[in-house]
């Protein structure tokens, strides 16, 4: 059975790789663009139809601002770049934002911002593939009743693909992304080349109507219903931030090739975005959701339950002429949706990593597994992704909500960690040409922080109560046990902490060493711990056994003598046939008489080979190590007897979980003593 899961696991994750191989897994920038930026280029499939899913609030006549919207977030868009452009410069190390908060402004933003990235990563895994299955569905209808299965399907498809490591997922996302972005690009040239050309552009939905609740609203409410579609439209700016967490993955020099591909992220997002939402303004495409008190109506004033997603009708507009077009933009559209998640693959391990080597999460989640990867952040990533996937049924719409407050939070934290950044180096700097960079620099986090700074106001204001609540009370749960974590490590170095001027003092060696061999009966594994407890020289030394039958009990007393074993035989007896108490109370027994001894315990156990077996034996001895730990002065010692059915596993390889640390002795204790 276990070969044949390890077998498994080689088919499905690959063959482990070598610590020195780590090199192998940097990125150039062609690679590291589509495992990165991913999250943000999908965002164009559904960031336009969020802003006309707000509008349709207002009716059809809302829908005039839509230009002026998509203007304000491609502004907010290119801002952030060109303020993450210094970010993945000055930090290399793959803290990104928390590094940047940490260092500059305090442990405690370190962590909002930690928390907030962390929520964020799982509700990106979320929204991309549901909003995949969604744009599928409109190309294979049979989904649309299966989207919750299909989703969970393409979750677990791409854990196994980043558990396989990051230069493999990279290569297999690589191809898709890229056709994406030629598809998309491809869509906005063709159909500016036919509305300059004079070819009238209509949508499926050009000649219905949308009524919303709030038909005819104006003044302050109109203010508000426009910056809540603006904030709905800032979905667009979810991934920017995982290249900062992810400069580590760049071939050298890593903070430039970070930048650059950071650029060509912010230009291609900018175009594509503004590019999809003009089509779908200019041929009229219209889109509602009934959950947020919006719906479309037909010619005749019928209601549409299921629109045409916005990109797919703006495909279906512009390649009129040419099906085939359409049903590449929809396949691509819902595979690169579905590869977005990959972002948080990437972003989120990596960010679990630095958190757990600085003591904030546990220390497993700093260790790289076969391939190379942060093992154990995927598979948790994966489950919390796979959780808000069901409880949500997979409804794009309904995540959204939830969705960018952790983002700008982070933006926000961030860039005023910058500030500060350059205000600390041009304090120690002299130099008028260097000055004049920093200066440059500061002046575009500041703006950046001032720009993203408003956007989380409008958007906590717009989102709070439409299910932003969730993600804000997940944030501060996750800041608070992030917290405990640290206070705990932290109190246990304090404990095991020797001072530097403490020497041996042999007044604190115990005085003697109680032996004690737990036994049911005489066969080999008891002999065999009888001879290991003599051998190791006890002060005294005695076998135990519990009295549950009192048949048995002097059966075994008189084997005993017959065989005339040279250690004394003593007998607790136990009226309520437990076996645990007895044995406990004779040690606290033996330690009150004696403070300064130390009682050792000596269990024989078996060793078996299938799994089944350890539900038949090992009970008693489990239960009773388990409540021995908890006695001070005391020292438990198993002695372990191989049973015929172990001689199957002698030889096998060793195998290891996901995250296990595979390093030899010595570094580990070096690494464990760091940690601590």
């Amino acid at each position: 059975m276990a070969k044949v899961a390890d077998m498994v696991k080689r088919v499905l994750v690959g063959r482990a790789l070598r610590s020195a191989q780590a090199h192998e897994q940097l990125l150039p920038k062609r690679i590291a663009l589509p495992v990165f930026a991913s999250d943000a280029l999908s965002s164009v499939a559904y960031a336009p139809q969020e802003i006309l899913i707000t509008l349709g609030v207002a009716g059809l006549a809302a829908y005039h601002f839509t230009p002026w919207i998509a203007a304000g977030v491609v502004v907010i868009l290119l801002t952030v770049v060109a303020s993450y452009r210094q970010n993945v410069r000055a930090y290399t190390s793959g803290g990104g934002d928390f590094e940047v908060a940490t260092v500059n402004l305090g442990s405690n933003y370190g962590l909002v911002v930690a928390s907030a990235l962390m929520v964020d990563y799982v509700l990106t895994v979320a929204v991309s593939v549901s909003s995949g299955v969604e744009n599928l569905a409109a190309a294979l209808p049979f989904l649309a009743d299966r989207k919750v299965v299909a989703a969970l399907v393409i979750v677990a498809v791409l854990t196994v693909l980043n558990l396989r490591g990051l230069k493999e997922a990279g290569l297999a996302f690589a191809i898709p992304t890229y056709a994406f972005m030629f598809s998309i690009l491809g869509l906005i040239l063709w159909g500016g080349v036919r509305l300059a050309s004079g070819t009238e552009l209509r949508a499926p939905t050009a000649g219905f109507s949308v009524t919303g609740e709030s038909v005819g609203v104006e003044g302050f409410a109109l203010i508000f219903l426009l910056l809540r579609a603006f904030s709905s439209g800032c979905a667009a700016l979810t991934g920017v931030e995982a290249i900062s967490n992810g400069v580590p993955a760049f071939r050298k020099p890593k903070g430039k090739n970070a930048a650059t591909t950071l650029l060509a992220l912010g230009l291609l997002a900018a175009t594509m975005f503004g590019g999809i939402t003009a089509l779908a303004y200019v041929t009229g495409a219209k889109f509602a959701d009934p959950s947020v008190g919006s719906v479309v109506l037909d010619e005749a004033g019928r209601r549409v339950e299921h629109p045409p997603p916005v990109i797919a009708q703006v495909a279906q507009t512009v390649f009129s002429d040419f099906p085939p077009a359409f049903y590449l933009i929809a396949a691509m559209t819902a595979l690169i949706l579905v590869l977005a998640a990959n972002t948080a693959f990437n972003g989120f391990p990596v960010l679990g990593s630095v958190l757990a080597q600085n003591r904030y999460l546990p220390r497993q989640l700093h260790t790289r597994g076969d391939r190379l990867a942060f093992s154990n952040g995927i598979v948790i990533l994966a489950t919390m992704a796979g959780v808000l996937i069901y409880a949500f049924n997979a409804e794009t719409t309904r995540l959204v909500q939830l969705y960018i407050v952790g983002v700008f939070v982070s933006f926000t934290v961030s860039q005023t960690g910058m500030v500060r950044h350059w205000n600390r180096l041009l304090r120690a700097t002299g130099d008028p040409r260097a000055r004049g960079g920093m200066i440059r620099s500061r002046a575009i986090n500041a703006f950046g922080a001032l720009i993203t700074g408003l956007v989380l106001v409008v958007v906590l204001v717009t989102k709070f109560t439409h299910g932003a609540w969730i993600a804000c009370a997940a944030m501060a749960v996750l800041y608070v046990m992030m917290r405990g974590i640290r206070r705990h490590y932290d109190n246990v170095a304090t404990e095991l902490r020797v001072p530097e001027d403490t020497e041996v003092d042999e007044s604190m060696l115990p005085a003697r060493n109680h032996a004690i061999v737990l036994l049911s009966k005489i066969h080999k594994p008891t002999l065999r711990a009888l001879a290991y407890a003599r051998a190791t020289r006890p002060s005294t030394l005695e076998a135990i056994t519990v009295s549950v039958d009192a048949e048995e009990a002097a059966q075994l007393q008189r084997q005993w003598e017959e065989r005339g074993i040279p250690v004394p035989l003593k007998i607790l007896d136990s009226p309520y046939r437990e076996i645990t108490r007895p044995v406990l109370e004779y040690v606290k027994h033996l330690r009150r008489r004696s403070p300064r001894d130390v009682v050792t315990v000596f269990i024989p156990e078996y060793v078996v080979g299938h799994w089944w077996e350890h539900l038949l034996h090992n009970q008693s001895a489990l239960r009773l190590k388990g409540r021995l730990l908890f006695q001070p002065g005391v020292m438990v010692t198993s002695v372990p007897w191989q049973l015929h059915s172990s001689d199957r596993l002698k030889g096998r390889p060793e195998s290891f979980a996901p995250g296990v640390v595979r390093r030899p002795y010595a570094e580990a204790g070096k690494d464990d003593q760091t940690a601590r």
